[in-house]
């Protein structure tokens, strides 16, 4: 008959198809649990009053348009639901598609069933395929990996964020409607179950059988399939494990299957006593907590507690006499094993001769130190006790009392067990490859031998008193041919032979009384001793190798094992090459990544590398995890050298005195840091030790590990230094922003020159790291912050900067700031509030408008720039950038507001603007024209004066900026400050070229050559903030004449002084002049340049209808407001860095010039 599982026969294939989709969905569901975005969970009360109306159950689907129109009656409800979209719609799909996954699924098997049925495979029925040893295999794991499915996403999902996920997902995605859909039958196999994952809940009623039920499932096969788990060895386990005390463990794959298959026909757990007590006495009779797949536990007495058959059925095995024998037996076998493997440990005592001929012996204590610490795991492991439940804590406290179980212990056995099966593989493996050229070896040598006694007795050579006999000749040639016809091949042929040779060795020595030659007998012993080894050879087989992966496997341990991390990290501490024992310890964890692999890998399944890569990056970040405490324990001797040489150890001068020597010297604090140094290059020297190591499909490299942990440790502290550092209490007075900084420059300082101490003794390049990974901490808190403005928000696994292997770690925000750089941000706009300081621009500094002390300075600027660095400065830029694009949106729908929408506004507007038309006339009674319009529009200044302020103030910091930026790249890379102006000078000929002339070159849509090169002048400061276009903006009316407007309201709060410019007149109506100007400058720069002539040309007109007026009423001063309007009109041309003819294209030059030679 067709090997069942051949790949033309299409029975076979199908099944093992289905059978390896299983694995790979439940890798993806174990996967995708990792990443459930937290507002799913809507746990605190701000995300349930935030999205709590958007976010629905299935209560949604009782009325659909009921939900829709109360979202759609409220405008800042469907804006927040466009914006939830827009950042979940791609995980949510990814759920729906895993979901999709585990129905369609369940949909294929019973297809499958229902072809076998009807016979569509010829010749096979469902009662054939389960006589096939493989068919039989792969349609229980069929149903197993189904039930496997359902009680993991139970787990893992819980079933409110399911529902929640699943009507996000029909809201939000088009392919509800097609009519291939099948979303109703996904949501009724999905809908909540009301099972709680968290300790102490309490279990739903027929849970979970009534789950398994929801997709009807074909009773023949359930029950056939049952049938067979209970009669048979489906896996052929036993012959592994030949004693009969082993029994449980080698059928414990089959029991977890059974335990997860009889929830579909519960029944059997209900009512059926017999078939219980079969099964219990079968596979659960010194054991009942399971491991049903990788590593997820379940303990019996729990989970069968609602079945009364299967509870009555367990009650034998409970019983706390049979509890104490098992713990007391595994306690006796747990020591006797230990010492036998740690004696084979020892150095020379597993040799090549020694374990050939030990082989059964040796893998017996390979079985006795599997089995129990499988036993002891499971049973003594917390996930599988709940502390709420009376029995299951007295029974574990029974097992801990005669187990005398001790963690550390049982953690040792672990590992030398690891270590004795690790060198035992690879010997084996050593010697299978060996194994013919060693035969061949040997036989050559023997029949060498052989030839060499014919030869002696020959009599012709000159051995001592060797008399010729031609019999004796004869014989031993013929020996020798014997030998040399022994066949490899033919191996239990061989072995007959080499036996009986042996035996004809012993019997001629007897025989012919050759012992009183001793030379002779020397051949005849040396000859038998080949043949042995031939016995010996032809007996290496690979089922031993089969046997101790079989024994071996730890899959049962792929969580508990983290129970044990804080023991593996106190002994790497105390014992750094300890590592070498864990290395062995992970490659027999990454043995557990067989189970869900095998039969992806015997389907051909293009899933094999998805899969493969999440078991083997998982056991890498915990191999990660647990090695972290290197990096932890360098870090802790680095402080307290770090504390050394800045406090206690004084720099040598130079120049000294003899006498002074002593004290200079400092014998005692140089010893301490020699010591702490030693320390840490031992530790280096422990994870080097590792060698390069195979993880599944990973490659793990020591000396990648060690960066990478040394990274993680860095960016944790810090990270954890710059939000600790930067928390500002807002009614300090004065502010803490300087004293804050120049304390978090210490710090950062310490970790800087501690990391440059102690690269040379760990090996790594210090500065880069330094600058790496200090660059993407801020800049990743940058992102996060500017998230706020974002509506696609950046989430953690989008983020360039956020890392898996080396987190950065995320804080509680302490105010409306999500992180540091935003309450940096924060601090130095509120102390900078123009409102209550005024900014004097000649000298860089901003005073306190009442009390006229200096509040902060450029300075300010410069100590960012030692504390956090350029990436700091730069990270502050782009936020105040995000800030400043939020303002003017703010601005620009105010203007919507309060201007175009009020007709009153809009009546005074017109009125102006036909009484001052044409604009280049002069107005006549301009006073009263002027002061009418603005007294009508009053109240509508206070808001729009807040707005240009904010602008302003910004836009001052950004100049602040851009300018430390731009010396500290002078001063610390010259070149590259040069190079850039040269390329952007460059840039900007070749493009004004190209507009004057379009068949000259200009760069391609698709070239990023002008992006990138931003990115570049940006944190060089080689930029303009006043020049930038912040947002797009359509045609506004009359906005020219309201700004107009708006700057001639403001000129009577300020005055003009010769030393300062224009200052506020009353502190108590604060007006700050460069705010200002600066405010309006960027507001008019989004607009057509139109807009900014026009309003050029009306302050020329109010300057020249003004003074006009002023000559004809012989007033000879110039009025305060024409001083100010002049003063606006020079700094506007300075700023831009326009030509003055701008200005005097509105303005007469005389103007211009003397107006501040009357002031």
């Amino acid at each position: 008959m067709l090997d069942f599982l051949a790949e033309n026969n299409l029975c076979g294939q199908a099944i093992l198809r289905i059978v390896s989709c299983g694995n790979a969905i439940i890798a993806e569901l174990l996967r995708l649990s990792e990443f459930i975005p937290a507002v799913f969970r809507l746990k605190d009360r701000a995300d349930q009053q935030k999205y709590g109306d958007i976010i629905f159950d299935f209560s949604y689907f009782k009325g659909p348009e009921l939900w829709e129109s109360k979202l759609e009656a409220k405008p800042e409800l469907q804006d927040l639901d466009e914006e939830f979209r827009e950042n979940n719609t791609e995980i949510v799909t990814r759920f729906y598609l895993a979901f999709q996954s585990v129905h369609k699924y369940i949909v294929d098997l019973n297809r499958y069933l229902d072809d076998l049925n009807e016979g569509v495979y010829i010749q096979q029925t469902l009662e054939t395929v389960l006589l096939n040893e493989d068919g039989k295999q792969l349609l229980c794991e069929a149903l197993y990996l189904y039930g496997v499915m359902l009680l993991v996403i139970d787990q893992k999902i819980e079933g409110e964020i399911r529902e929640r996920m699943l009507v996000s997902y029909y809201r939000y995605s088009a392919a509800r409607s097609s009519a291939d859909s099948n979303m109703d039958d996904i949501c009724k196999l999905l809908r909540s179950t009301g099972y709680s994952s968290q300790p102490g809940a309490k279990r739903p009623p027929n849970y979970p059988e009534s789950y398994f039920q929801r997709v009807p499932i074909n009773e023949t096969f359930i029950s056939m399939v049952i049938g067979r788990l209970r009669s048979d060895d489906i896996y052929n386990q036993v012959s592994a494990y030949p004693l009969p005390e082993h029994r449980s463990t080698a059928l414990a794959n089959q029991a977890a299957m059974l335990y997860v298959i009889l929830y579909f026909e519960s029944s059997i757990l209900h009512t059926h006593q017999a078939k219980m007590r079969e099964i219990v006495d079968k596979y659960f009779p010194d054991n009942w907590v399971i491991s049903i797949y990788m590593g997820i536990t379940v303990n019996l007495a729990d989970a069968w507690e609602p079945y009364k058959a299967a509870k009555t059925a367990l009650n034998n095995t409970l019983d706390l006499s049979n509890v104490r024998e098992q713990a007391s037996r595994y306690a006796t076998v747990s020591e006797r094993a230990h010492a036998q493997a740690q004696q084979f440990l020892k150095e020379g005592c597993l040799r090549e001769d020694l374990v050939l001929d030990n082989i059964p012996r040796l893998l017996n204590c390979l079985r006795d130190c599997n089995v129990t610490i499988r036993w002891l795991m499971l049973h003594t492991a917390d996930s599988a006790c709940d502390p709420n439940n009376k029995r299951l804590r007295q029974i574990k406290d029974q097992i801990l009392t005669d187990s005398r179980y001790n963690p550390k212990i049982l953690f040792q056995l672990l590992l030398d067990t690891a270590q004795f099966e690790f060198i035992l593989k690879e010997m084996f493996k050593q010697m299978l490859s060996e194994k013919q050229a060693k035969w061949e070896h040997y036989k050559k040598e023997g029949s060498e031998r052989m030839t060499e006694l014919a030869d002696v007795f020959s009599g012709v050579k000159p051995l001592t008193r060797v008399e010729k006999n031609e019999n004796l000749q004869a014989w031993f040639r013929e020996i020798s041919k014997q030998i040399l016809s022994l066949n490899y091949d033919d191996s239990t042929a061989a072995g007959r032979k080499t036996v009986q040779l042996i035996q004809a060795l012993e019997e001629v020595q007897e025989f012919h009384q050759l012992e009183s030659n001793l030379q002779v007998c020397q051949f005849l012993a040396d000859t038998r001793k080949f043949l042995h080894q031939m016995i010996r050879t032809i007996n290496i087989k690979e089922e031993v190798l089969i046997t101790m992966q079989i024994v071996g496997d730890l899959s049962f341990a792929w969580q508990l094992i983290d129970s044990f991390t804080s023991i593996m990290q106190e002994s790497i501490r105390v014992n750094p090459s300890m590592v070498t024992k864990l290395r062995a310890t992970f490659l027999k964890l990454a043995s557990a990544l067989d189970l869900p692999l095998l039969r992806i890998n015997q389907a051909n399944s293009p899933d094999l590398l998805s899969v493969s890569q999440y078991y083997s990056g998982e056991l890498v970040s915990y191999v990660r995890k647990v090695l972290q405490i290197i990096p932890e324990s360098m870090f802790t001797s680095l402080l307290k050298i770090i504390k050394l040489q800045t406090h206690d150890i004084i720099e040598v001068p130079t120049r000294l005195d003899k006498d002074k020597l002593r004290d200079y010297a400092q014998l005692g604090p140089r010893y301490e840091v020699a010591k702490l140094t030693h320390a840490i290059s031992i530790f280096t020297e422990g994870i080097l030790m590792m060698k390069t190591t195979l993880v599944g499909i990973i490659k793990v490299d020591p000396k990648q590990l060690l960066e990478d942990g040394i990274r993680k440790e860095l960016v944790k502290r810090v990270a954890f230094a710059l939000h600790r550092g930067l928390i500002f209490n807002p009614r300090a007075k004065p502010s803490e922003l300087m004293p804050k900084l120049k304390e978090l420059g210490a710090t950062m300082d310490g970790f800087h020159r501690s990391f440059e101490y102690i690269q040379d003794y760990v090996n790594i390049y210090g500065l880069k790291i330094w600058q790496e990974e200090v660059s993407r901490i801020i800049n990743y808190n940058v992102e996060q912050e500017c998230n706020n403005f974002l509506r696609t928000k950046v989430q953690d696994w989008q983020s360039m900067y956020q890392s898996t292997h080396i987190p950065i770690p995320k804080f509680t925000p302490v105010d409306e700031s999500v992180t540091f750089i935003g309450r940096l941000c924060r601090e130095i706009l509120r102390i900078t509030d123009p409102k209550m300081t005024c900014h004097i621009d000649q000298l860089n500094t901003w005073y306190d408008m009442k009390t006229h002390q200096e509040v902060t300075s450029s300075r300010l600027f410069s100590e960012i720039q030692n504390t956090l660095g350029t990436f700091g400065l730069n990270g502050l830029d782009r936020l105040l950038c995000f800030m400043i694009v939020k303002e003017l949106q703010n601005f620009l729908s105010m203007f919507q507001k309060i201007i175009l929408r009020d007709r009153t506004v809009q009546d005074t507007l017109k009125t102006l603007m036909n009484a001052i038309s044409p604009l280049k006339s002069i107005v006549a009674n301009s006073n009263k024209i002027y002061f009418s319009a603005i007294a009508k529009t009053q109240k509508i200044w206070t808001a729009y004066l807040e707005a240009i302020m904010k602008v302003g103030q910004m836009q001052i910091l950004r100049q602040q900026i851009a300018n430390e930026l731009n010396y500290s790249c002078r001063f610390d890379s010259k070149h590259l400050a040069a190079a850039l102006e040269n390329l952007n000078k460059a840039l900007l000929a070749d493009i004004e070229a190209h507009y004057q002339d379009p068949s000259l070159p200009y760069p391609k849509e698709d070239n990023t050559l002008l992006y990138e090169i931003t990115a570049y002048l940006e944190a060089a400061g080689i930029h303009n903030p006043l020049n930038k276009i912040y947002i797009t903006t359509k045609r506004l009316p009359y906005f020219p004449v309201v700004n107009f407007l708006f700057l001639i309201a403001q000129l009577p709060k300020l005055q003009y002084s010769k030393n300062l410019g224009m200052v506020c007149r009353k502190p108590a109506d604060p007006v700050d002049w460069p705010p200002l100007v600066l405010g309006l400058l960027t507001l008019l720069k989004q607009f057509h340049s139109r807009y900014t002539e026009q309003f050029l040309a009306l302050i020329g007109q109010f300057i020249r209808s003004t003074v006009e007026q002023c000559t004809s009423q012989k007033i000879p001063e110039m009025p305060a407001d024409v001083v100010g309007a002049l003063l606006f009109l020079e700094d506007y041309v300075r700023y831009t860095k326009l030509p003055r003819r701008v200005a005097e294209a509105h303005v007469p030059n005389f103007i211009f010039d003397e107006f501040r030679t009357v002031l």
